[in-house]
């Protein structure tokens, strides 16, 4: 089955299905070895993990798309990218669109930020105009080469004007042609509830570690009606706590000795990489 119609799939199941964040394709790797179903691909951890900047909007689509082929490269699962504003107005979105499908993307995921956005939960973020939102959906739509490639429309609004107004939006974005919404940063289990139940399509929530909205875990959120989850940075974060713990110690100590534990071994490290895989390849064409 092509990853765009695997994904739609998932998302029509409305289960919450967990969607870890990658930001490279090791990372990738890692998902697809504990058989989760797809991957984000986060544009914050791009951002933090290839520029060492704040999610600000300093990516670039020449950057985005280069990871994102790096992963489809490296997975069989589908992508959801993260697409940020579309990098610019709605005839910037066709090229945004054409680029990520053609890197690897089954899914887009779009937002109404003023640029340069801002992470979701971060202070200072602004919306566009409604109307010019719904002409980079509707650009958006027509761009695709595959019907099924899926479009996911991000409101911040809420944040700014509150969730009458986000969900507003967001119905305004189905009506344009959003195959899903995602109305991000709610505050409270309320306005989680209110989000599934008011609005016809798939519904993604994001979960960030640290952030504005609550974790009430996958059961409830299978309940409430999402589609899929987020947990666009958590191998992120995982990562840079225990690069500081181990480079810490290294520093102090000299030497790993105390803290091998907390490291792949290695042969999972070659693993992880499918050296196998390469290795078979250069003895068929020795």
């Amino acid at each position: 089955m092509r990853k765009t119609l695997r994904l739609k799939g998932i998302m029509a199941r409305r289960e919450a299905v967990t969607f870890p964040g990658a930001a490279n394709a090791m990372f990738a790797r890692v998902i697809e070895d504990l058989k989760f179903e797809a991957i984000y691909v986060t544009g914050a951890g791009i951002a933090n993990m290839s520029l060492g900047v704040p999610d600000i909007g300093l990516t670039t689509l020449s950057e985005v798309a280069e990871t994102v082929a790096a992963i489809a490269d490296t997975t069989s699962l589908p992508l959801l990218v993260d697409a940020d504003t579309g990098f610019g107005n709605a005839v910037n979105m066709v090229r945004t669109v054409r680029m990520l499908e053609r890197a690897g993307a089954s899914g887009l995921q779009i937002e109404d930020q003023v640029f340069p956005k801002k992470c979701g939960h971060f202070n200072g973020k602004d919306v566009i105009p409604l109307d010019e939102m719904v002409q980079k959906i509707k650009a958006a739509v027509d761009s695709r080469q595959d019907q099924d490639l899926q479009i996911v429309a991000r409101t911040d609004a809420a944040a700014i004007y509150g969730m009458d107004d986000a969900i507003k939006r967001a119905q305004a974005f189905i009506e344009a042609g959003a195959d899903a919404t995602f109305v991000e940063a709610p505050t409270s289990l309320d306005d989680l509830r209110r989000i599934p139940a008011s609005l016809p399509v798939p519904q993604v929530a994001n979960i960030v570690f640290g952030g504005r909205t609550p974790d009430p875990g996958k059961e409830k959120l299978a309940e409430m009606g999402f589609s899929v989850v987020l947990y666009a940075n958590a191998a992120l974060q995982a990562a840079l706590r225990a690069s500081y713990e181990v480079l810490e110690t290294l520093k102090r100590e000299g030497s790993l000795a105390t803290v091998a534990d907390r490291l792949a071994t290695f042969d999972e490290r070659q693993r992880a990489v499918a050296k196998n895989h390469w290795d078979a390849l250069e003895a068929r064409y020795r």
